[in-house]
């Protein structure tokens, strides 16, 4: 994984095994997998070797801790992050999770086999109340594009399993990489189904692209209402946001399956914020605040590698994924350093959505990748898309339209790169878009592919087809697909084309619905826009 400038931070284990080095002492073997012991380790059996070095054991819970699940995330060739947070009551008020305000040892362990009998790491790391008792391991000296399995204890409570995968190594031929990108999970507009579905995919990563949580109060209309029905604008009420999103089983699953890389967008803080701007206002000390608070949940509850632990209101998000020579993943972050929204200024040369450092950072890979295909993972649409019929046109100013000059100037550095794909979240509709030269000109070059995937839930259950539609697609005829019902992208890359299978359930006010192919379209090597399949 290759990052801008970041400040190491974060857990480190204390301890550390390799079975390659020293052979794994045979209590390592001995304790059941789920969230329970079995019967020996309950009558106080050791079930999981910790080294006599370590420090005395901190008290652990005494009723489950586990309750939001694992995760894991940003892989490379030799690494991938673990993490879980203990909550044994994640919906506290106080938002500390049911935890003690005292320091507590959590064990971990990561092996190939899903039994656990040979670990290939495994180590102990203290997390306390500071971090909302959230753990966050980088289990290093992994084998490249192998999976693994990977568990954690405290006390005499063993976490679900995850599953998880390391990335081939740089430079290695790679036949296959398969991901699905997703976004916009509203917890009061459905159940997850679709979260569901995703977990039985064959994956090797997810990209999420933001709106994991949303920071509104409500009931909504699905009889899953935020907790506390408020808005969130303090670090308690954004640690019970994040925790009461994962305790649903069905995302629990998801994050068990294989690694996610995520991206924040805006309901993670406020609405449509900018940088140090909030929705329609001026910066203010109130506002620092809020983004210090929410960018600080946001990390503890996500599978982020400890070096991005934010200071004060900043998080460093940026940065690459690669996946042997066939696919590069450059993971963006439209809002913590762009210019407000402003209509009248959408065509000023010097406005900027990514920022400086971010914008050189971009330009740079992209002119050096060496990969098959070149992703953008971002979160707002990227291509001009007019709302209104004739003139004047109407442009969102919350997307890339309103930082035109930029836009434009990162589509001209993706027309020299080898098949540019953009992905993209936030507008709650699925799209595929031929990214052109000049959007203009219909019959100028097509120099990417931008696909938009649709919301998990927000919105509700979606249509097929909304009135507005006909209007976008007779004044952007560089759009060539749109729908809104509810699913995810799933996404296979091989040296000869890219497939994307748009993958949507009918309905998600009730649980249960199942999951179909509603398109299909394949990018060839080579020859930007995508194609629909039969």
């Amino acid at each position: 994984m290759e990052h801008g400038p970041a400040t190491p931070g974060g857990h480190r284990p204390r301890t550390e095994e390799n079975p390659c080095r020293t052979p794994p002492s045979p209590a390592a073997a001995s304790w059941s997998s789920g969230a329970a012991l079995g019967a020996a380790a309950l009558a106080g059996a050791t079930p999981w070797h910790t080294p006599a070095a370590a420090a005395a054991p901190r008290p652990a819970p005494r009723t489950d801790p586990f309750t939001l699940g694992v995760a894991s995330g940003d892989p490379d060739h030799t690494s991938v992050v673990l993490w879980t947070r203990l909550a044994p009551d994640p919906l506290a008020p106080d938002g500390r999770g049911g935890m003690p305000d005292r320091a507590v040892d959590v064990h971990w362990q990561i092996a190939e086999d899903e039994h656990f009998t040979r670990p290939t790491a495994s180590g102990t790391t203290t997390t306390g109340p500071a971090d909302a008792h959230a753990v966050h391991i980088e289990a290093r000296g992994l084998r490249p594009g192998a999976h693994y399995h990977y568990r954690f204890r405290t006390g005499t409570h063993i976490s679900p399993i995850g599953r998880t995968r390391t990335t081939p190594a740089p430079g290695a031929r790679t036949d296959r990489f398969a991901f699905a990108f997703a976004s916009c999970q509203s917890f009061t507009h459905g159940h997850y189904t679709a979260q569901r579905h995703l977990a039985d995919e064959d994956l090797d990563l997810v990209a999420f692209l933001g709106d994991y949580i949303y920071e509104t109060g409500g009931t909504g209309t699905a009889g899953r209402p935020h907790i506390p029905a408020r808005e969130v604008h303090d670090l308690p009420g954004y640690r019970i946001r994040h925790a009461q999103y994962k305790t649903d089983t069905d995302l629990q699953a998801a994050h068990a399956a294989f690694p996610w890389a995520v991206v924040f967008d805006d309901h993670e803080l406020e609405n449509n914020w900018a940088d140090d701007h909030p929705h329609g206002g001026q910066p203010s000390p109130e506002f620092t605040r809020r983004r210090t608070a929410a960018l600080k949940a946001y990390y503890e509850h996500m599978p982020l590698r400890p070096a991005q632990r934010p200071h004060g209101p900043d998080l460093h998000l940026y940065r690459t994924l690669t996946f042997g020579r066939l696919a590069r993943l450059h993971l963006l972050d439209t809002r913590q350093y762009r210019d407000v929204q402003s209509t009248p200024d959408r065509e000023d040369p010097d406005r900027t959505l990514l920022g400086t450092e971010q914008k050189h950072w971009l330009l740079d890979a992209l002119a050096t990748t060496p990969a098959q295909w070149n992703i953008l993972a971002q979160q707002v649409f990227f291509s001009q898309r007019d709302f209104a019929a004739g003139t004047p046109r109407g442009f969102s100013d919350d997307a890339w339209d309103n930082y035109k000059a930029e836009r434009d100037q990162v589509r001209d550095h993706l027309a020299g790169v080898r098949n540019p794909v953009v992905i993209t979240g936030d507008v709650h509709a699925n799209y595929v878009v031929d990214v052109k030269a000049d959007f203009d000109d219909p019959a100028s070059a097509t120099v990417a592919t931008e696909l938009v995937g649709t919301s998990l839930t927000s919105g509700g259950d979606g249509t097929h087809h909304n009135p507005g539609d006909a209007v976008q697609l007779a004044e952007n005829p560089h759009i060539t697909f749109i729908d809104r019902t509810r699913g995810y992208v799933r996404n296979t890359l091989t040296p000869t084309h890219w497939q994307a299978d748009y993958r949507t359930v009918e309905r998600v006010s009730a649980p249960g619905a199942p999951i179909a192919d509603l398109a299909r379209f394949t990018i060839a090597d080579g020859t930007p826009g995508a194609i629909p399949q039969a």
